[in-house]
Formats: C-alpha cells, structure tokens, sequence
C-alpha cells in the first residue's frame, strides 16, 4: 500500500475547520459532485486540456493529482503521460476513489491509480512523483504545513507544484469566493514558500477566476 511514514505534525490545529465536511458526508452522492465539478461552465473544467498544455506534461511524467475529485483532468492526464508514466489519483474521499476506480475501468486507465490520503499526508512514497498538481484544492487543505511537508518529500529533486486557485481580492471577488476562500494568493505562495518551494512562473493569461501559479521544489 502507498504511504509514508511521519513522525511529528508541524500543526496542532485545523486552518479551516469543516471545509471538506460536505464531501466526507454519509449521505455524499458522487453523480452530484460530478456534475458540479465537470460542468462545461467551470472556468478550470473548460480550460482543461490548456491548462495541462502550458504545465508541459511530457511522456513518462509521474503525477500526483492532489485532490483529485471525481477525477476531472484524469483523461487528459493519462493522454498526456502515456504508458510510461503514471498518475496517482489522490484524495480523502473514499467514495470519489472508488468512483475513480470505476472510470479506470471502464476507459482502460492502466496508468491511474487511486490513493486514499489523510488531512495531513498526500500518502505518497518519497521520491515518487514529479509533478504534484492542485487544482481548487489548497483552501481545502486544513493542515498546509503538513501536507506540503509530505508534498515535498514525494516530489523529486527538481519536481514542480501547480496551484491553481480561486482568487480571493476584496472589492473585486464575489461573495462566494471571499466567504469560502480562507484566505488569497499571497498567503497560499507564501505557505508554500515556506515550505520550501520557490515559485517559478504565474500564467496570467489562460484564467480569469483562478490564479495559475508553477513553483518547484528547492534543494
């Protein structure tokens, strides 16, 4: 089984908590999510294949889709890296994974493999990834030190963090964004800074809502 052993949390408590408590729900219906989530109209959903154009997914590319949902850039993920590399479908929802596990086998997904993490740990195994993606996922996360400790442990030397968020500017974000988003751009690089990435490029010409930010792990 995928996971990697942590020994201390840097964290007491929760940045935000009860942000995930819809989708851990008993009652949670994942056609609903998909729905949502996968709709045309959704800024990132429509610019999908865009987005995984201008990170520069190669053939043999390992990813960490850090958040994966109900998988809505699996499809252009599996494409993109081949049969040489590998994506790992990652999140806390038990009921997406196995809807995940669902979809790869109906559309013959050789190179996706679900991973159930905790709040703290993406659970994956050092080294084993070169590109951990995470998209309108970050605010979501109630432990960002510790998950972006064990993000940077599965990373390789010179792997690369997407972030892609809705951005959150008083005066100019609506209500939803500035209720829901914790907090805005600057805090999010900063967080991830700290937690030893460097931010090596913004795309500020593909989205209007979200921001589109590339760092990589530092050395």
């Amino acid at each position: 089984m995928l996971g990697i052993a942590v020994t201390s949390w840097a964290q007491d408590k929760s940045v935000n908590p009860g942000i995930n408590a819809s989708y851990l729900k008993e009652g949670m219906v994942v056609a609903e999510w998909v729905e949502r989530l996968e709709s045309e109209g959704r800024e990132v959903a429509e610019n999908r294949q865009a987005i995984i154009d201008r990170i520069g997914v190669t053939p043999g590319t390992v990813i960490g889709d850090i958040g994966t949902g109900t998988g809505l850039f699996l499809p252009a993920f599996s494409r993109a890296v081949t049969d040489s590399g590998r994506i790992y479908a990652v999140d806390i929802v038990d009921k997406f994974l196995a809807h995940i596990e669902t979809q790869k086998a109906k559309r013959g997904w050789t190179n996706v493999d679900p991973v159930l993490c905790t709040e703290r740990s993406v659970e994956l195994p050092p080294d084993s990834i070169d590109l951990a993606f995470i998209c309108n996922v970050y605010h979501h996360f109630e432990y960002p030190q510790d998950s972006l400790a064990s993000l940077r442990t599965a990373l390789r030397n010179g792997g690369r963090l997407v972030l892609i968020d809705f951005k959150r500017i008083e005066g100019v974000s609506g209500a939803w964004a500035i209720n829901h988003m914790r907090a805005g751009q600057e805090v999010f690089e900063a967080e991830i800074t700290a937690a030893g990435f460097t931010k090596t490029a913004e795309i500020t010409d593909l989205l209007k809502d979200n921001y589109f930010v590339i760092f990589e792990k530092t050395r």
